[in-house]
């Protein structure tokens, strides 16, 4: 079996019982129950958009949407007793309110107990974690979408989230990505976003589910495009943040972005035969990589690793409170996803990011070598 075959795949078999931990029959579901699986910046600003969505179709969706929160002390409480009460995130949202109807939720099975819809929107090194205890207690027939931003890369192969959750849980999984800051979306800033999914019906339904005046969703079936975009274009972000710690410019810049977008929709095509062309244009491709380009974690840390020669982990310590890029990562899996297939030359832009970042290349090879 090629590996061209496992990584185009565009759909999978769906194996799950029903599971007797699910307390609302099929048969006499009614309205949908929207459960929210994460809660840090990008979750607590999805969670104003969904709660406020749900009580605009009461037909559709229950009123309460519970959200899984990962509890932590906050000043001498509980977040979730913080959050339930203020209607707020001050640790990782401070100053927007939620509405009311959103309710915090500490414990993952409570959470989710007789959900019928799923919103993945937490860190991807988690997502295993979560899906094996929600293994056996989620209904086959419900639905989910991946808000994740992240591959996982292998010399063997490549791993889209939204698959991976549908796997585990045998259930079908659509993906959102786009221009979205997760602040400017929770001061309702308009922007746009992309939902990739396989199913008429499920899109239709998770576009009322986030469609806003001003957060503008367009569902499109290429939801491989959508995660892919979403994941590659963090390289590119760092390429852009080495040019601006040079001092290059924008003309530079604009070229490496030009340059980002066409490996992105080569490797794309490349090793996902159903990706399609115009999925770059939608705001998950060209629209989030000039927005990442712009500002975001991957260019300002690629900036001061110019500027100060400190190792990325130093710098992460500095910037990020210890959290991690997913710019250098992804370029160091994709480095060996590519060298695997002895085909490391043929993305120059993405090869010449890693080696500045883990074999010490000059950082001038960013115009230099692509």
């Amino acid at each position: 079996m090629s590996y061209k075959y496992l990584l185009g795949r565009l759909g999978h078999p769906l194996s799950a019982s029903f599971s007797s931990n699910f307390k609302r029959p099929f048969t006499t579901m009614i309205k949908e129950r929207v459960c929210l699986i994460g809660s840090g910046n990008w979750g607590s600003a999805v969670g104003k958009i969904v709660g406020q969505n749900v009580l605009k179709y009461p037909a559709i969706f229950e009123s309460e949407v519970r959200q899984w929160v990962f509890e932590e002390n906050y000043k001498g409480e509980k977040l979730t007793d913080v959050i339930n009460r203020e209607h707020e995130n001050p640790k990782y949202l401070p100053g927007i309110k939620f509405p009311s109807n959103v309710r915090a939720v500490p414990d993952l099975i409570e959470a989710c107990e007789g959900a019928s819809v799923l919103v993945f929107v937490l860190p991807h090194q988690f997502v295993r974690g979560v899906c094996d205890k929600l293994q056996g207690r989620i209904a086959p027939t419900a639905k989910a979408i991946s808000l994740i931003k992240g591959l996982e890369i292998k010399p063997d192969g490549v791993t889209l989230f939204s698959e991976e959750i549908s796997r585990l849980l045998g259930i079908n999984v659509a993906a959102l990505s786009g221009a979205n800051i997760a602040n400017e979306v929770a001061m309702e800033r308009f922007c746009e976003t992309t939902i990739g999914c396989r199913s008429d019906a499920d899109g239709q339904l998770f576009f009322k589910l986030f469609n806003t005046p001003y957060f503008r969703v367009n569902v499109i079936r290429d939801y491989v495009g959508v995660e892919l975009c979403g994941a590659l274009k963090n390289v590119v972000a760092v390429g852009a943040g080495l040019s601006d710690g040079l001092g290059y410019g924008s003309n530079t810049k604009a070229a490496i972005i030009r340059l980002g977008l066409m490996e992105m929709r080569k490797f794309g095509q490349t090793f996902f035969g159903g990706v399609e062309d115009t999925t770059f244009f939608e705001s998950c491709g060209v629209a989030d990589l000039i927005t990442t380009c712009s500002g975001g974690r991957n260019r300002k840390v690629a900036e001061a690793f110019a500027q100060t020669g400190k190792p990325i982990d130093e710098l992460e310590r500095e910037l990020l409170n210890g959290q991690k890029l997913q710019g250098t990562l992804t370029a160091e899996e994709v480095h060996s996803f590519l060298a695997a297939r002895n085909m490391t030359s043929e993305f120059p832009l993405f090869e010449t990011v890693y080696r500045i970042i883990y074999e010490g290349a000059p950082i001038e090879s960013i115009v230099r070598d692509i």
